[in-house]
């Protein structure tokens, strides 16, 4: 099933959008690269932690391709569940975190400090 949201990558695509601000293409293409490579994190940590990062914010075209990217680095199928898991949990505990909002929200409106 496709999502109509979310338009298949293609070639033509990905040619418009390089055609529409080529410098600041190549710019975002080249610091992509740098950010990538091993530095104070290796590669393959820094994808694990693009896996997370992207199925926190749910792009699943940041998914798809940093999924391949740890690949290519090396990562197995178990580091990047785990990474997943990471994901999860964070998001899950600024859910948890957060309630604290809600409650203190609901004392003030109901005590008629929220007004």
């Amino acid at each position: 099933m496709s999502d109509p949201l979310y338009p298949a990558p293609s070639k033509d695509l990905a040619a418009a959008r390089k055609k529409l601000a080529p410098e600041i293409h190549d710019a975002f293409h080249a610091f992509s690269k740098r950010v990538f490579s091993d530095g104070a994190l290796p590669a393959t940590t820094k994808q694990l932690i693009a896996v997370a990062v992207a199925h926190v914010t749910q792009c699943p075209f940041c998914i798809r391709g940093h999924t391949r990217g740890a690949i290519g680095q090396g990562v197995t199928r178990e580091e990047l569940m785990e990474a997943i898991w990471v994901a999860a949990k964070m998001r899950a505990g600024a859910a948890y975190a957060h309630s604290l909002l809600a409650i203190d929200e609901t004392d003030k409106t109901l005590s008629g400090e929220g007004k």
